[in-house]
């Protein structure tokens, strides 16, 4: 099976105005998640798919391949879709923008577990960060059941939420950390870009609920832990911190 990456890349940010563009330490937050991702072993090729000429003329400068979408899409999801609607891949990558710091085996994760289990898509997941709240809405549980054969540390997602879930009425919690990367096979991600919101998506804000309201399946791979992406200044801070050292 070939796999693809396919990178939203959208300029308007509005938390931190421009971040892809923006310096980390000494490349731009986009280039390296591009050079992140390019290191995956299962992946064939990375593509940047963007609204914005700006972004579309700085990748294609580092030498990586960028396709310019409609500025009419409404979700990273529909960006990758109408890229990928030109891209010959079984399996399509959906790695956001600004995640400098991905480890490339997560990656590799991703779509092993997308060609094992077979389901109409696979994400990741994390035990949650000790310095992290599970009761913090903006960062978003995975409920998962039953484990799934054939499949290291994979599982099918229940739910996701942001909310703490599962409710642990004894105490304590057993909650893990939604990691925001997906894998599609192709047709599953074009029959996902094209359905509507529904109705818990309008609700928690949470667009792969669409996929369980569809009535499909998601597996969901466990992964040690999660790379913080860029959304604030002390994001970029700290990335750059760690990339320094």
């Amino acid at each position: 099976m070939s796999a693809v990456i396919i990178i939203p890349a959208r300029l308007a940010s509005t938390r931190l105005p421009r971040k892809l563009l923006l310096d980390l330490c000494g490349k731009s937050v986009i280039q390296r998640t591009c050079e992140q991702a390019a290191k995956s072993r299962r992946a064939a090729r990375v593509v940047v798919a963007t609204d914005a000429s700006e972004i579309f003329d700085h990748v294609r400068a580092f030498g990586v391949d960028a396709m310019m979408t409609s500025a009419a899409c409404q979700s990273g999801t529909e960006r990758i879709a109408e890229a990928a609607r030109g891209i010959d891949a079984s399996v399509v990558v959906n790695i956001q923008g600004d995640e400098p710091l991905i480890d490339p085996a997560h990656i590799d994760a991703l779509i092993e577990t997308q060609e094992k289990a077979g389901l109409f898509a696979s994400t990741l997941a994390c035990p949650f960060p000790a310095d992290l709240d599970p009761a913090n809405p903006a960062a978003v549980k995975a409920v998962f059941g039953r484990r799934l054969s054939g499949v290291k540390d994979a599982f099918e997602a229940i739910y996701f939420t942001r909310a703490p879930a599962p409710f642990a009425r004894d105490g304590g919690g057993d909650f893990h950390l939604h990691v925001g990367a997906y894998a599609f096979s192709r047709d599953a991600l074009m029959r996902f870009a094209a359905a509507p919101p529904g109705r818990l998506e309008r609700i928690e804000k949470l667009e792969q609920l669409r996929i369980l309201e569809m009535g499909e399946k998601i597996a969901v791979r466990i992964v040690e832990a999660a790379a913080r992406g860029i959304d604030l200044e002390a994001d970029l801070d700290a990335a750059r911190l760690r990339l320094s050292r």
